[in-house]
């Protein structure tokens, strides 16, 4: 049965092992071979998780099975670029499940972990970044309150890839 647990700094080789592995398995057929490789050594180089995990304003989980290392999530402050993004408003940064553990709701549940912490001080606007043409995952989002509300282009190497930001605001 997969547990679910908050990262901490000494998870940083096992971080950036899983998010290379997780982002491949999802979209290495978009990109040329050179681009998605120094994107990968920049995007999940282990000193940065390190740095990212240290940081009070950040947050990761780690979903494992048998101690080994199949899911993650990230949140922090926004940095999307959208211009009503305020300070202190919260963002998703990554939420992966390795496909051969897909569909037993853990991704919900880490979605969960993320946005409880995020909200944690109370609610705030919430925002995420999606590929455009991740249906299931937009599908997941907009059920949650997420709308699409701008788009930006992710450079992965040379390839522009065409993002949707998502935007859940508190109720009123």
């Amino acid at each position: 049965m997969p547990t679910l647990r908050r990262a901490t700094v000494d998870d940083a080789p096992v971080l950036s092992d899983l998010a290379r592995r997780t982002f491949i398995e999802t979209f290495d057929h978009l990109y040329p071979p050179e681009d998605l490789a120094a994107f990968l050594d920049e995007a999940y180089d282990v000193d940065r998780q390190r740095v990212i995990l240290a940081h009070p304003d950040y947050a990761v989980w780690l979903l494992e099975d048998d101690g080994v290392a199949i899911g993650h999530a990230a949140a922090g402050p926004c940095g999307l670029p959208h211009p009503d993004v305020q300070p202190g408003d919260g963002e998703l940064k990554r939420l992966y499940v390795l496909q051969s553990h897909q569909g037993g709701g853990w991704g919900g549940r880490m979605f969960k972990a993320a946005l409880d912490w995020l909200e944690r001080d109370g609610p705030r606007p919430l925002w995420i970044g999606v590929w455009s043409e991740n249906f299931g995952a937009q599908r997941f989002y907009a059920r949650a309150g997420f709308e699409h509300v701008g788009d930006y282009e992710f450079p992965v190497g040379r390839v522009r890839d065409h993002e949707f930001i998502l935007r859940r605001l508190p109720p009123r």
